[in-house]
């Protein structure tokens, strides 16, 4: 998209389920897993820029030795960072001790990542800052293997302040109060009140500690402990956990608004954020990687035996479209379709706002995530023209008229040209707006003057600032007679607060246009009477809270947004007429018809604390505020 945003992370999960001899000797390498690992991140890197992990666990390493190695980064080239450390590594014990570097339990004993359970972790940061200690995983460390628990997710809760009361009540003493820390220290305290119980329980009948050491690792309960711990839990996530001594979890939010996908055979289980990940590490087919259902675990025991478990109540499933429209990898063949089709779906509100005048029209993208769905429009343009020359043919034409009708093409051009390695690197508002106008370049000489409309489409508009000060700039000195810019998603009215860095009213152009068009019509009132509506609803508990906010948009249809919406992106100097056309949602889900999460279009959230946080932000606005609402 124009408007970079910042979203969803990633995670990567391997558990060998043989003996590591066994991938030395078939596979010729001690670094199978760790290949596969880095290969897992790699075609995630997508999800998160901001920094890496990757823990590695050695199930049942004998005392005296490690059995936990972490690495973390927040380096520019993060994954490479993690591995470049491990394998230099690798390399020092290969030429050292070529004797040895085949053996799997020399190795195990005296080198990092030679383990059977690996989780790695990308990051975005939306909330925290930036630094190594931000970066997942993280760790609850006990000098207990079976107390020892990592952590890592793609998630946020709109309830962290509950659930820092809740540690606060459980009697510890948490020192952030961020989601992270949250998630860890509850289920960590539900960890340890397990291990307690069949600690007592053994203890009675007479074992001794060493043997109720290895009962616990053989008879801890994750699905009791998951159920326990996160039934207080609102928001969207996937998150993985590993115990000291082996055992591995990765549950999904009950809505399943975050993606989790595994695959699994007599070698490996694998876990990741996207499919496209697996299927390439793996070399395996689609339809062999499965989904981790809403409100279920995957649950890998110490032996490696697997399984789904349910530990929440489902809710409706809300999965976020976003992940479809922009974040996923495009070369997941369902994602990849359903792009083309949002793409496609536009061209009758298109042909409305042409005349369905082809002759001057180019039509172009926004690189580089729009080019799928302009793959889609361009589809839909052939389809359309198919019609108008069965028309033309019907009517009865004579040679040169149906020439003309049957030759005729659709003028396409790559318009948009990215400039990656431009950085707006000046500090100063005058300063980096000037520079903006130059992260994208154009064609020149393609477009007939004052007479041509362009029409450009971009994956979605968020907040719009890169239409305004760069885009239009740029395509406005080619001297069009008019710019359409198409957006493939709808209006992006509403903050999300599940994982995505989209969380102030004041940053969405929708918001913004709604914001003047209450004002040139006089509704002003409008404003204090939400704004006393959402401070009275926070009083409440979660169950009686709606999302007010949706007053706000309710007096205008979603061309007058539109309209405003162009209005802002126009700047002064801009010659040519400015048209701004957005998805419908209906059409939205007809191409994600698996993925109804719309909340940051319809303001409809999954779970009650997306309506707390969407009245909250407003209340932060209306209040001069600039902070997230959850």
């Amino acid at each position: 998209m124009s408007d970079k945003i910042k979203h969803e992370c990633g995670i990567a999960l391997i558990r060998l389920r043989k003996p590591m001899q066994y991938y030395i000797d078939k596979y010729g390498t001690p670094t199978w897993a760790i290949n596969k690992l880095y290969l897992l991140m790699q075609k995630q890197h997508n999800r998160g820029q901001d920094g890496a992990g990757a823990v590695n666990i050695k199930i049942d390493q004998k005392p005296g030795k490690k059995f936990i190695t972490r690495y973390r980064s927040a380096a520019a080239q993060p994954i490479m960072d993690i591995f470049g450390k491990v394998n230099k590594k690798l390399e020092k014990a290969r030429n050292e001790h070529p004797e040895k570097y085949m053996s799997a339990k020399w190795l195990k004993n005296n080198l990092p990542f030679m383990g059977e359970l690996y989780l790695g972790h990308l990051r975005y940061g939306t909330h925290g800052k930036n630094g190594e200690e931000y970066c997942h995983p993280m760790i609850r460390r006990n000098n207990w293997k079976s107390r020892n628990l990592i952590m890592a997710g793609n998630f946020n809760m709109t309830n962290v302040d509950e659930l820092f009361d809740n540690l606060v009540e459980l009697g510890q003493h948490p020192i952030e109060k961020i989601d992270t820390v949250t998630v860890l220290e509850k289920i960590g305290h539900f960890l340890d009140e397990e291990n307690q119980t069949l600690f007592r329980k053994y203890k009675d009948l007479g074992f001794s500690n060493t043997i109720i050491t290895e009962k616990i690792s053989d008879e801890l309960n994750i699905q009791n402990i998951l159920i326990r711990s996160c039934k207080d839990f609102d928001g969207g996530y996937a998150m993985a956990g590993l115990t000291g001594f082996g055992a591995a979890f990765v549950a999904r939010d009950p809505a399943g608004i975050r993606p989790a996908y595994y695959y699994a055979d007599d070698e490996v289980v694998v876990v990741a954020s996207e499919k496209p990940a697996i299927k390439t590490t793996f070399n395996i087919e689609y339809n062999q990687i499965q989904e981790i259902e809403p409100g279920n675990a995957l649950i890998i025991g110490k032996d490696g035996k697997f399984g789904q478990h349910a530990y929440m109540k489902r809710l409706p499933k809300k999965s976020c479209s976003f992940e479809r429209i922009y974040f996923s990898r495009g070369s997941d063949p369902e994602i990849y379709e359903e792009r083309k089709k949002l793409g496609e779906l536009l061209i009758p509100q298109i042909m409305e706002e042409l005349k369905y005048n082809f002759e001057n029209t180019v039509f172009s993208y926004i690189p580089n995530t729009a080019e799928t769905s302009f793959l889609g429009m361009t589809k839909g343009i052939d389809d359309q023209l198919m019609k108008e020359r069965l028309n033309a043919i019907k009517k009865g034409l004579n040679d040169k008229e149906l020439e003309k009708v049957l030759s005729f093409r659709p003028r396409i051009e790559k318009l948009v040209i990215k400039d990656v390695k431009l950085r707006t690197f000046i500090t100063d508002d005058e300063g980096r707006n000037d520079l903006v106008t130059h992260v994208y370049d154009t064609t020149y000489e393609v477009i007939e003057k004052n007479k041509d409309t362009i029409v450009v489409i971009d994956d979605s508009i968020v907040r719009g600032t890169t239409l305004e000060k760069s885009i239009i700039n740029m395509l406005d000195r080619l001297e069009p007679k008019k710019i359409i810019v198409v957006s493939s998603a709808p209006q992006i009215r509403y903050p999300d607060c599940y994982g995505i860095d989209m969380s102030r009213m004041s940053d969405f152009v929708a918001f913004r246009a709604a914001m003047s068009l209450i004002k040139k019509t006089g509704r002003e009132k409008l404003l204090d009477e939400v704004y006393d509506k959402c401070k009275a609803s926070l009083k409440h508990g979660n169950s009686d809270v709606e999302n007010h906010v949706k007053e706000i948009y309710a007096p205008f249809t979603d061309e007058e947004i539109s309209n405003e919406v162009a209005a802002i992106i126009k700047q002064d100097h801009i010659k040519a007429d400015i048209s701004v056309i957005f998805q419908k949602v209906e059409n939205l889900h007809k191409a994600c018809p698996n993925h109804k999460g719309d909340w940051y279009f319809t303001g409809d959230y999954p779970t009650p604390g997306g309506n707390r946080v969407v009245n909250k932000s407003f209340m932060y606005f209306m209040d001069g505020k600039v902070k997230r609402a959850y």
